[in-house]
């Protein structure tokens, strides 16, 4: 997906003329503490539902991404190769320049509104965060979330960021008409791991307090556990750590996914690794030999342990590597104006 088909226009330009269209995109910078050093590029978007490939290792059909790009800098995420279809860096320019789709909610309220939709279920979160700080100012997420409720379109969300709470009013709506899940991303609880790893994202204490607030709110919250990093984060002492935190918060499940290295992400969290644990680079280049992801073995090994951890500590089945979605907490609302139903891979 190159800039044209991010944007109404079909055309490049703006700061860079290869890239942007003047009409289509308004580059800004804020000159506060939060926001220093990021720069947001506002596109509107010609279509926000992005089904999902088919050969896709994900359970679900449908995404919505309001943004591209994440101010949470993980090291390994994924994503980073998206920004290299936009010619820019899946680097520091992954961190730093943020594609905000500013039109999201009006477009997706149409597209939920076409005789084609047929109330599949739509998962947010899965790309980069739609709660990450840009939110904070953008405020996509309440329009997104109330065209859902409006369809009674079933959905879900997975974030790292602590912000959701801010729609909680919103998502406890949403929950009596359709189905809704939320999980929220606990990969460790180690502070210094999670300082250079996650730099931009809240602390583990902080994400699971989100769960537990959640919770008590009526609204049963999954953790995705991941990424457990090989010979960072997956010693039996840390997983059990992990786990003990994340039961403490009255998560429902606990679903652990270790480390995946694709292209993008492996070069920059190699370069990571390479300045921050150098002994382990060998390693690495070992496990990761056959690819972006782990050996089989290890994979099983890892969710064997946690899944052992889990009973242990009285926390439910683990799910299927998604937001797990939760049973309607009140009377049903109205009936959506097309059939709604749930369409998981």
């Amino acid at each position: 997906m190159r800039w044209e088909n991010l944007t109404d226009s079909g055309h490049e330009r703006a700061t860079d003329p290869a890239l942007f269209d003047a009409d289509a995109v308004t580059t800004r910078t804020f000159d506060t503490p939060e926001f220093r050093g990021i720069t947001f590029h506002e596109v509107r978007a010609r279509s926000i539902l992005n089904r999902v490939p088919g050969a896709s290792r994900m359970p679900f059909e449908w995404t919505v991404n309001p943004y591209r790009g994440c101010t949470h800098a993980c090291v390994y995420c994924f994503a980073r190769k998206t920004h290299s279809y936009l010619d820019l860096d899946t680097g520091l320019g992954f961190d730093s320049q943020i594609v905000v789709k500013v039109n999201a909610p009006e477009l997706l309220r149409r597209q939920l509104a076409s005789r084609r939709w047929q109330g599949e279920h739509v998962a947010m979160g899965t790309n980069v965060d739609c709660y990450q700080r840009a939110e904070g100012r953008y405020r996509l997420m309440p329009g997104i979330i109330a065209a859902l409720t409006e369809r009674a379109n079933p959905f879900s969300i997975l974030t790292k960021g602590t912000l959701i709470l801010r729609d909680l009013d919103l998502l406890t709506r949403a929950a009596r008409v359709t189905d809704v899940g939320i999980s929220v991303s606990v990969g460790f609880t180690d502070p210094d791991l999670w300082r250079t790893v996650e730099p931009g994202t809240p602390a583990p204490e902080r994400r699971l307090e989100v769960v537990r607030t959640l919770g008590e709110h009526g609204i049963g919250c999954g953790v995705l556990m991941a990424p457990v990093i090989p010979f960072l984060s997956d010693q039996p002492d840390r997983l059990r750590a992990t786990v003990r935190a994340i039961a403490a918060s009255g998560a429902t499940s606990v679903t652990p996914l270790v480390l995946h290295l694709r292209p993008g992400a492996r070069e920059w969290f190699m370069a990571w690794l390479a300045a921050h644990h150098p002994h382990l680079v060998r390693r690495y280049e070992r496990l990761y030999a056959e690819g972006a992801y782990a050996p089989k073995w290890y994979q099983r090994r890892i969710t064997r342990q946690v899944h052992d951890l889990a009973r242990e500590y009285g926390i439910g089945p683990a799910g299927a590597g998604m937001p797990r979605r939760i049973a309607r907490p009140g009377p049903a609302g109205p009936a959506p104006s097309e059939p709604t139903q749930l369409s998981l891979i």
